[in-house]
């Protein structure tokens, strides 16, 4: 029996694992919202698509399973651009459903046409046109083997009209997903160990690529007393219950995992790309393993490029290298993280009722969140305040926007993952800038009855560039926010919402918004002062301070100037 297009790909999509569909109804996908209506994808209907696109990343991030969006034509379709981008550069399984209009109309300049391919194949692994309906189930199940083997995002484009042509589906078109292993071969295993026997002080630089490997991480690093430096990503993965562990490298990181690369003679970075070259060690010995070539010594300069999968090369490695005594190294580091720990709880307490300091709100969250919360975060200080204040236990899951670094993106991820997971705890840690730009879409969680946790950093700032601008010694301009109450707005929408100005009244206020059954929000007025300390001082950057200083008494600011003082360097 022959069928339609529209049914097709629902079918295919179906049977590559897909459960939701996110995206917003209209004329060239009216066919394909129709088969889903028909099926057993649960549509979502979110009100603005780039909303879909970020919620689509979230949930496939957090499963590893296929999610999809769909959009009409031109407008629809590029309003998920951005979150799209996000999807692919997490590595999240997202397959978009990406329509055009009707082949007879195709190559005039009809209204709302665009090229979807050039638009979307620079930020896909698949990126293909159904040109004919025998095509339809071998094209998208292409695109969905080629999202979860490559972890991305892959897009199919099909015309208006398409969707209703017919096929009799003959061919059994099915998604694989092998799981090969692979480390290098045993002339470079020997030079790698080499350099560990020849090197007095080893360091490992951990990241997102190495998630599995952190049983055999933890073997290497007993066995020659390295200390366990990991990206932020990898934060979840590779942190918990890990006694090599010292934090994270970068101006996000915290001084131990800085200096443990910095003091290290050899560095092996493991599934690691960091991106920012300044914060490798200088004059040092790096060695790189990475499951992809084209990552080696893309970052820095490095002395040995291996291709490997982290989990199966650090087995290897184990054995063939010389166990060390000297384990003065990893103690200096230890001691130092133990330190940071330290001065991340200093910073959360609170002496001033008046006032409440970001950290002291992530600080509680960490204290009071479900042991298996999933906590998402939008960019900015909002990120950071996750990344430093709420601990990783081997429960807990995270998410965040560090390599695409988009506003927005928490609430519509943190949306995705909870639709995946009802049954846990989701936490949105946003900005007010963040949520302000997709406000529309508190009214999805509203509509899907979606049980999410959004905290809101309200500070009336977008408090990373107004820092950032500070720092280099400018007067921060066009930073300021107007903002609601948003514990009104959420009242407004249709869900529950909490309003903190004062220190003392958080706990109360943070323990009902976590037991309330349904979505609700946490709105905290939180200081608007707060600068993010890297995890060194440069001069450059106290000098940028200072002068920031200088120029705003002379701009009538001077006000601010004490407030700053006040609420970071004399607490």
């Amino acid at each position: 029996m022959s069928k339609n297009v529209a049914q097709i790909l629902v079918d295919a999509l179906e049977k590559a694992g897909a459960k939701r569909v996110y995206g917003i109804p209209g004329d060239t996908i009216n066919h394909f919202t129709t088969a889903v209506a028909k099926s057993d994808l649960r549509w979502i209907g979110v009100r603005h698509e780039e909303a879909g696109a970020f919620a689509a990343g979230g949930e496939s991030y957090m499963t590893g399973e296929l999610s999809v969006c769909a959009g009409t034509c031109g407008p629809g379709s590029l309003h998920f651009v951005n979150g799209i981008y996000e999807s692919h550069r997490n590595g999240a399984p997202v397959v978009l459903i990406a329509s055009d209009v009707a082949r007879t109309e195709s190559g005039f300049n009809f209204p709302q046409e665009v090229d979807q391919k050039k638009i979307y194949e620079q930020h896909s692994h698949f990126c293909e046109y159904i040109s004919h309906p025998s095509q339809a189930r071998r094209i998208v199940t292409k695109a969905a083997q080629a999202a979860l083997t490559k972890k991305g995002v892959a897009v199919v484009i099909v015309n208006g009209d398409m969707f209703t042509e017919t096929d009799d589906d003959a061919m059994d078109w099915q998604v694989h997903r092998p799981h090969p292993v692979c480390r290098p071969n045993d002339t470079e295993m020997a030079e790698l160990a080499a350099l560990v026997d020849g090197a007095a002080k080893v360091s490992v630089y951990a990241g997102i690529g190495a998630r599995d490997a952190r049983e055999e991480i933890i073997a290497f690093c007993k066995k020659v007393k390295a200390p366990m430096v990991h990206t932020t990503r990898a934060k979840e993965f590779l942190e918990p219950d890990n006694p090599y562990n010292v934090g994270v490298n970068g101006i996000l990181g915290n001084k131990a995992g800085v200096e443990a690369l910095e003091d290290a003679d050899l560095v092996i970075t493991l599934g690691c790309d960091f991106a920012y070259t300044q914060y490798y060690p200088d004059g040092k010995k790096i060695a790189q393993i990475d499951i992809d070539p084209t990552h080696l010594g893309r970052r820095s300069a490095i002395h040995l490029g291996l291709v490997g999968d982290a989990k199966t090369t650090m087995a290897a490695l184990v054995p063939l290298v010389a166990e060390k005594v000297d384990a003065s190294h990893l103690e200096a580091q230890l001691t130092q993280w133990h330190e940071d720990l330290q001065g991340y709880e200093k910073e959360g307490e609170e002496s001033d009722p008046s006032l409440i300091h970001p950290q002291f709100v992530a600080n509680m969250l960490d204290d009071k969140a479900a042991d298996d919360a999933i906590v998402v975060s939008d960019a900015g200080t909002s990120m950071v305040w996750m990344l430093r204040h709420v601990r990783a236990n081997g429960k807990r899951r995270f998410l965040n926007t560090l390599l695409h670094g988009t506003m927005a993106s928490g609430m519509p991820q943190a949306m995705g993952a909870k639709l995946a997971y009802p049954d846990r705890q989701v936490i949105a840690m946003c900005g007010d800038g963040s949520l302000t730009m997709l406000m529309g879409d508190l009214l999805t969680l509203v509509q899907e009855d979606v049980a999410l946790k959004l905290l809101v950093f309200h500070n009336n700032s977008f408090g990373f560039v107004e820092m950032e601008q500070r720092v280099e010694g400018l007067v921060d301009h066009f930073t300021g926010l107007h903002n609601p109450d948003f514990a009104k707005l959420a009242d407004a929408c249709g869900f529950a919402g909490w309003h903190v100005e004062t220190a003392d009244a958080l706990a109360p206020a943070m323990d009902a918004w976590l037991r309330h059954d349904g979505p609700a929000l946490l709105d905290v007025k939180v200081n608007q002062m707060e600068l993010v300390m890297p995890p060194k001082i440069e001069a450059s950057q106290v000098a940028g301070t200072a002068l920031f200083g200088v120029k705003a008494v002379l701009d009538g600011r001077a006000g601010e100037v004490v407030d700053l003082l006040r609420n970071n360097f004399l607490r």
